[in-house]
């Protein structure tokens, strides 16, 4: 009977050990606010700055838009004020931009990137590269094959900052996107739009597409952080990180990406396994 009851308890316990490899289908990590998790991910990217200006190569980083990254930018800013961080050599590219959209305007990403990083930092205006929301329909094809060489010319991203929309898109590749995706014209979802739309003076007025990076130059980068903070996603966080893999949730492709690291505020992981259930990941402290 006691060597049943250790059978047993030892069965139950390498179960458990099994459902967090599982459930733990992407590595997150999270944090009492949005403010302490994005110190954290400032510092990667300017310890990640650091350790290639001293082997004598550029930081390629892959930049995001939106109120999630821009506590984020102001620890950069500080890092770069305070503490001497220099974004000289440095190489970006951004996510996406709205189409049409001209660069001064109130919502271009352009705009969005200069007030929030790059007006105050050190960084070579002509190493910076966003997706152009002026150029001719016609020519927007030709363009993003030449942002996706840009990129691969550096070898590809060292590090991809992503949010995440309320329907799980990463940058504008909307549900339905498939992995290898390219940088291209993207219709918006409905979803997508309305979360925008008071950016823009009401839904009438939200731009229709946009120009994205494509899911496969995502998943290509050495490295992905992804941000999410605040209620509104916590369920899409939940699907991304333990439901399926499947295009009806781009960021859930991630699950499969070999060095990405989701960071949260607490309110955001409140629906994961390691918060709802943490006793079925394994031993705890």
């Amino acid at each position: 009977i006691i060597q049943f009851t250790n059978f047993m308890a030892n069965s139950v316990f390498n179960d458990a050990y099994d459902l967090s490899f599982n459930y733990e289908k992407i590595p997150t990590e999270f944090y009492k606010n949005a403010l302490e998790a994005s110190k954290v991910v400032a510092k990667e990217i300017a310890d990640l700055i650091r350790r290639k200006q001293a082997a004598g190569k550029p930081a390629v980083l892959g930049l995001a838009t939106g109120n999630t990254p821009k506590l984020m930018y102001a620890e950069l800013i500080r890092l770069h004020k305070e503490e001497g961080l220099s974004f000289k050599g440095v190489h970006t590219f951004n996510l996406d931009e709205y189409y049409p959209m001209q660069p001064d305007d109130i919502n271009s990403y352009v705009r969005f990137m200069k007030t929030n990083l790059f007006d105050h930092i050190d960084i070579d205006m002509n190493n910076v590269n966003i997706p152009d929301g002026t150029i001719a329909k016609e020519d927007i094809a030709a363009f993003c094959q030449e942002y996706e060489a840009k990129i691969d010319a550096f070898g590809g991203l060292d590090i991809q900052v992503l949010g995440i929309g309320s329907n799980g898109h990463v940058g504008f590749n909307e549900s339905g996107s498939h992995i290898n995706s390219k940088t291209r014209l993207v219709a918006l979802d409905y979803s997508t739009r309305y979360d925008a739309r008071n950016d823009f003076g009401g839904l009438s007025k939200t731009p229709t597409v946009a120009i994205s990076l494509g899911v496969h130059h995502i998943m290509n980068a050495k490295r992905v952080v992804l941000l999410a903070f605040g209620p509104g996603k916590t369920n899409i966080i939940h699907k991304a990180c333990e439901g399926p893999v499947t295009e009806h949730v781009p960021a859930s492709f991630l699950q499969t990406h070999p060095n990405v690291t989701f960071y949260l505020d607490e309110v955001a992981a409140a629906k994961l396994m390691k918060v709802q259930t943490p006793w079925l990941m394994g031993p705890v402290e």
